[in-house]
C-alpha cells in the first residue's frame, strides 16, 4: 500500500484529506511524495510561522533536545521560564500557563474565569458569554463555548454555562449579562472558523468598557490570529484594548504543539497547585522552538505582514468572479462567485495551497514569505477563481 492508502486504512477517518502527501519542504515550498512543487498559503493551519524547515528554528529545537526532552512540570527548565517572561514582558500580561493545543488553551481560560468567580463571589456564578458563529475548540467544553449550532449534536450532553450573544450587538451581550450570573465574555477578534469575519472595532472598544464596570473578565481567544497573524504580535492589539486572559497555539511554536493562556493581573494568582496541570505543558523542546519563534516577530517582520497583506487586498478586492476579502495581515478570508472547494481543487492542480472557512477561500501564509513567491501564488489564486 501507499501513504495514502495505508492512511485510509489504519487512521480513524476524521479528516477531510485532499489527495496529497507532503514529504518534505522549505521555506514557503512544500514537495509531494510525487515531486510536484506546491507555494504554501496554508502553514499547517497558521502552524508554520516561519515556514518550513527554517534553519534557526531547526537549530534551537535541535540543541534542547541534545540537553533534555521532557522533565514534567516538578522541575524548573528554563525554556519554560524564558518564553513566560517574553509572552508576558510583550504583552504586559502578568503569568502563563502552558499546554499543548488551542483547546486546551482555552479550557484553561474557561477554569481561570470560572474560578476567579468561585473564590470571588461563591458558588454559581459560572456563565460565559461567548458569540454566535464563533469557534473555540473540539473538546467537549470547547465545542460547548462555540457559537455554531452544527456543532452542538452528537456528543451530548455538552458543558452547561455558555449563552450567545450576536457579534457586533452590545445590546445582545448585556441582555445575556443581565439574564445570567455571568463571569465572562469570551471573543475571537477576528473569527477564524467562522468565515475570516472581523468583529467592528467600536464593539471590542464598547465590550472591553462594560466588562471592566461589571467586573466581567474578557477572554481572547487568540489560537489563529496570534503571534503576528495579523500584522500584530496578537490581533487584541489591533483594537487598542487590553484583556484579562488570552489564550494562543497553533503557530507559537512554529510547528510543534504548544498552547499559552496568559493571565492578566485580576487572574495572575487563581491558580494555585494541585488546581490545574499538564503532562507536556511547557515542554522545554517546544518552547526552545517558541522563543526562537517569537523572538523574530519583531517590528520589521510584522510590518512586512502589513505591507505584504495590502498587495494581497489591492490584488483581490475587485478582481474577476471575487465578491469580497476580508481579514487583517496574513489571516485572510475571500468570498468567490464559485464555490470555495472548487477554488481549493484548482489551486491544488495549479501547485498552490489554500484553505476554506465555511464558504471562504482562506489564505494563511508564513509570516516572513518571500514576496516573489508571494505575487506569484496570488496570480494563481487570480486565475483559478476567475476561470
Amino acid at each position: 500500500m501507499n501513504i495514502i492508502e495505508t492512511d485510509n486504512k489504519y487512521v480513524a477517518h476524521s479528516y477531510g484529506r485532499y489527495p496529497v502527501c507532503i514529504t518534505s519542504g522549505k521555506g514557503s515550498v512544500l514537495y509531494g511524495d510525487d515531486g510536484k512543487e506546491y507555494i504554501d498559503f496554508g502553514t499547517g493551519i497558521a502552524v508554520n510561522t516561519l515556514g518550513v524547515s527554517d534553519d534557526v528554528w531547526q537549530q534551537a529545537v535541535i540543541e534542547q533536545i541534545g540537553k533534555i526532552q521532557h522533565t514534567s512540570n516538578l522541575y524548573y527548565t528554563e525554556p519554560c521560564a524564558k518564553l513566560a517572561e517574553m509572552l508576558c514582558e510583550r504583552t504586559g500580561m502578568k503569568k502563563v500557563f502552558f499546554s499543548n493545543s488551542g483547546a486546551e488553551a482555552n479550557e484553561c481560560a474557561i477554569k481561570a474565569a470560572r474560578r476567579y468567580a468561585f473564590l470571588k463571589y461563591g458558588d454559581g456564578h459560572s456563565t460565559i458569554i461567548t458569540l454566535e458563529n464563533s469557534f473555540h475548540g473540539r473538546t467537549i467544553t470547547t465545542l460547548s463555548a462555540t457559537g455554531q449550532e452544527h456543532y452542538h449534536h452528537e456528543f451530548t450532553p455538552f458543558t452547561e454555562g455558555f449563552v450567545y450573544a450576536k457579534p457586533n450587538d452590545m445590546d445582545d451581550v448585556k441582555r445575556l449579562a443581565a439574564e445570567n450570573k455571568c463571569v465572562a465574555v469570551m471573543i475571537e477578534v477576528i473569527q477564524g472558523e467562522g468565515g475570516v469575519c472581523p468583529l467592528d472595532r467600536d464593539f471590542v472598544k464598547d465590550l472591553r468598557k462594560f466588562t471592566e464596570e461589571n467586573d466581567l473578565l474578557l477572554i481572547v481567544d487568540e489560537v489563529q490570529t496570534g503571534n503576528g497573524r495579523t500584522g500584530q504580535l496578537y490581533a487584541y492589539m489591533n483594537y487598542g484594548i487590553m484583556p484579562d486572559i488570552v489564550s494562543t497555539a497553533k503557530g507559537l511554536a512554529g510547528g510543534l504543539p504548544l498552547g499559552a493562556t496568559m493571565l492578566g493581573e485580576k487572574v495572575q494568582d487563581v491558580y494555585t497547585p494541585g488546581t490545574h496541570g499538564s503532562t507536556f505543558g511547557g515542554n522545554p523542546v517546544c518552547c526552545a522552538a517558541a522563543l526562537s519563534v517569537l523572538e523574530r516577530i519583531d517590528d520589521k517582520l510584522l510590518a512586512g505582514v502589513r505591507e505584504k497583506s495590502e498587495y494581497i487586498f489591492d490584488e483581490l478586492n475587485g478582481a474577476k468572479g471575487v465578491e469580497s476579502v476580508s481579514g487583517a495581515g496574513f489571516m485572510i478570508g475571500v468570498k468567490c462567485e464559485k464555490p470555495a472547494s472548487e477554488i481549493v481543487n484548482k489551486c491544488m492542480e495549479r501547485g498552490l495551497l489554500v484553505l476554506t472557512a465555511k464558504d471562504r477561500v482562506r489564505l494563511l501564509p508564513a509570516l516572513n514569505i518571500d514576496f516573489d513567491l508571494l505575487k506569484k501564488g496570488v496570480e494563481i489564486l487570480k486565475e483559478a477563481i476567475a476561470e
